[in-house]
């Protein structure tokens, strides 16, 4: 049966097609990679089903266990900024959901690309029960083989498996990682809410092939805390 709206069914294909347009037009999706992967990634089936008649209004969902999936115009502009590519590897850090992953697996291993040359998501949760949430999503989805869920403490990052083309970071830290920084490739970009538990400025972090980082701040945010040894302790 459709989902329904004050008694009319819901048609969720129509209703992500509509709010890429929007994004689009209020400059948060710019190219064409980005928007492939937002049309084609069921936002609704990353959301509790209590809440999927909201999935594709652009505001934050809670997600339990005080964690939320972002905005889809903060998943586009942090996906812009990141600019992932096919072929690369990737680590997010902070699994949620699973909805972040699933667009960057869109763009760096396409269906319609040969799977030699697919690249890999490898995503970070520090709670269990959230990942175990993101992999029945994924796997739902149909994305389980370009991502990867592991359970641990994202602040240090997934050494067995650096370097990283791309490194994405989805909780607010009160600097970026050191670890992290050194798993990313020269050439690399990294892109992380940085600031206080309660407001964030978005940066982006440049390492260049000599291995030294710019970093740019860009718009002001607000992400929960980034929790682990690099991050914020947990409060409680």
């Amino acid at each position: 049966m459709p989902e329904r709206c004050l008694g009319v069914p819901l048609d969720f294909a129509e209703a992500r097609r509509r709010l890429v347009e929007e994004l689009k037009a209020m400059g948060y999706i710019r190219s064409w990679k980005v928007e492939r992967a937002m049309l084609k990634v069921p936002r609704e089936e990353f959301v509790p089903e209590d809440l999927r008649l909201y999935a594709y209004e652009d505001r934050p969902l809670p997600i339990g266990y005080g964690q939320t999936i972002s905005a889809p115009s903060i998943v586009a502009y942090m996906t812009e900024l990141l600019d992932p590519d096919v072929g690369h590897k990737v680590l997010e850090v902070g699994t949620g959901s699973g909805y972040q992953a699933a667009v960057l697996a869109e763009i760096v291993a396409p269906e319609d690309a040969p799977r030699e040359e697919w690249g890999h998501v490898w995503s970070i949760e520090r709670i269990p029960e959230l990942a175990e949430f993101a992999r029945r999503n994924l796997e739902r989805t149909g994305y389980a083989d370009r991502v990867t869920v592991v359970v641990g403490d994202g602040t240090l990052g997934l050494p067995e498996e650096a370097p990283f083309d791309r490194i994405i970071v989805t909780a607010a830290a009160p600097r970026i990682p050191e670890p992290l920084l050194d798993q990313l490739k020269p050439g690399g970009r990294l892109v992380a809410p940085v600031g206080d538990r309660w407001a964030q400025d978005l940066v982006l972090a440049v390492k260049n092939e000599s291995g030294e980082v710019e970093e740019v701040r860009t718009i002001p945010v607000i992400f929960v805390p980034l929790v682990g040894r690099y991050g914020f302790r947990e409060e409680g």
